[in-house]
């Protein structure tokens, strides 16, 4: 029950917290917002409570080889918006996330591994990634929006520590990274900015997955070796900072911009 109540009042609160964040800062921000672990992180922290150490461990080298199925959607999102309207993206890009699970759920990965292969797919995809100008146009979120965020987020956590030990380990992290959040503001933001602004977030989105990988190198060592409570504020440090060094470094006069 204590666990149960604690997914509850977390997730909700963390997954508002940042939203609130990248409406302030704008959709560079929140590009790279959407690259943090928004409910892989949450939900390895329950595995780890509910499982065990070791089971969260191993479920965290599928969560950093299912944050590349993430950049694989992103991709594929932003060069289908360039012909295709939100409803053909969404669904069309949503497929290949799919595809991709399935292919990296054939295979058996370690920490190192799936690193390096997520550290690849960031390179290839925000290479590739339609790059051209758009103009930031201010749009006031309907009022479910955020409500409906949290509500959506802590579902998706709920239902996926449930179906964990069922799942397995290494299913259960490929499936963790699932882009809720991305689906909806990538389609929000063609439908209401058009296809260059929700590129460019989902470009943010790619380069944002360089904390993705702090976190979870970090939770992935340290499971077993420590505390949880240290492990997880470590790789939580690890996680916002390698993102601000990003968002600084890519922001700063002088540099290249999302």
């Amino acid at each position: 029950m204590t666990v149960f109540l604690f997914k509850l009042i977390v997730t909700p609160i963390f997954i508002g917290s940042v939203t609130l964040a990248g409406r302030r800062w704008g959709p560079a921000f929140s590009g790279l917002l959407m690259g943090l672990p928004l409910t892989s992180g949450p939900i390895s922290i329950f595995l780890a409570l509910q499982y065990g150490p070791a089971f969260a461990a191993r479920a965290a080298v599928g969560n950093l080889a299912g944050q590349t199925s993430v950049c694989c959607f992103c991709l594929a999102y932003g060069l289908a918006a360039r012909r295709w309207s939100w409803a053909l993206c969404a669904p069309a890009a949503l497929l290949v996330f799919a595809a991709s699970t399935v292919l990296l759920n054939r295979f058996s990965w370690t920490l190192l591994a799936a690193s390096i292969l997520l550290l690849t797919a960031i390179v290839v995809a925000y290479r590739l990634m339609p790059r051209q100008a758009f103009g930031a146009a201010p749009s006031r979120p309907p009022r479910w929006d955020l409500p409906a965020r949290m509500l959506v987020a802590t579902a998706f956590v709920l239902a996926l520590t449930g179906l964990a030990r069922s799942l397995g380990p290494q299913l259960s992290g490929l499936i963790a990274p699932f882009p809720v959040f991305g689906v909806v503001l990538a389609a929000f933001t063609q439908h209401r900015q058009g296809p260059a602004a929700a590129a460019g977030l989902l470009r943010g989105n790619v380069l944002g997955s360089l904390a993705f990988i702090a976190f979870f190198l970090v939770a992935g060592w340290g499971l077993g070796h420590g505390t949880l409570a240290a492990i997880y504020l470590a790789a939580t440090l690890a996680s916002i900072g390698t993102g601000g060094v990003v968002f600084l470094a890519t922001n700063r006069p002088g540099t290249f911009t999302l």
